[in-house]
């Protein structure tokens, strides 16, 4: 029998609201608050059915953080802001850890969290980025992805990112990849012919500075999850 799969896409939710003739402050204030209401409790489930939680989420009435709903001015907006990325960063993070093979435990403990090639300790504050990145900086991990170790024999971060891809896919842009890990960072890719420096004439020029830092970028990349915002 054929299968049939509904998307459900999460969202943050907006809420702006008409405002009815001859009614008072106070009835529109009412009004709107309880629209407001069934418009939160709509997205919030939206939100549990795409990502299996209900994120948290942020109340803005008219500008003001946390504002009571019935605080609203007569042609004024309600906002609800959902922190979607949180459930996503959180879900990966969890699902590389739950999918590691274990042995001396070094490497589930060796994945690191990156935003823009700085890294996120765990519990700081999320920095806007353009790409963030799941990377596992123990030198085997590249032999665990080929399917070397017999616990996790379809690797780890490439089917990880399968699994958050079909799960998140609808908010951001999820893939396997891999990044070179060097010094606490994580360093730009060196596209082969790369010119490092210009000379006196300002004419391009490579040498062996290119080459050498193109072998220890390409020496020291470990698997990645790369996730960039939609």
């Amino acid at each position: 029998m054929a299968r049939v799969s509904t998307r459900v896409e999460p969202i943050d939710r907006n809420i702006v609201l008409a405002i009815r003739k001859g009614e008072d402050p106070a009835q529109r204030g009412a009004r709107l608050a309880a629209f407001a209401r069934q418009a939160l409790a709509e997205a919030q489930e939206i939100n549990r059915q795409a990502t299996g939680a209900v994120p948290p989420h942020e109340t803005f009435v008219d500008g003001r953080q946390g504002a009571p709903l019935e605080s609203v001015k007569p042609d004024g907006v309600i906002v609800f802001e959902f922190d979607l990325l949180g459930d996503l960063f959180e879900w990966v993070g969890e699902m590389l850890v739950k999918h590691s093979p274990v042995r001396t435990g070094r490497y589930s403990d060796s994945h690191l969290f990156f935003a823009d090639g700085v890294q996120v300790d765990p519990g700081a504050a999320l920095p806007s980025a353009e790409e963030y990145v799941f990377i596992n900086v123990q030198p085997y991990a590249r032999k665990i992805e080929r399917g070397l170790s017999p616990q996790a024999p379809e690797g780890v971060y490439e089917a990880v990112a399968a699994m958050a891809r079909a799960r998140f896919g609808n908010l951001a842009h999820i893939r396997f990849s891999y990044r070179s890990f060097q010094e606490g960072g994580i360093v730009a890719y060196i596209p082969v012919g790369a010119p490092a420096t210009r000379d006196r004439r300002g004419r391009f020029v490579s040498g062996a500075g290119v080459s050498e830092a193109r072998n220890r970028e390409h020496a020291t990349r470990q698997p990645a999850v790369v996730i960039q915002m939609r």
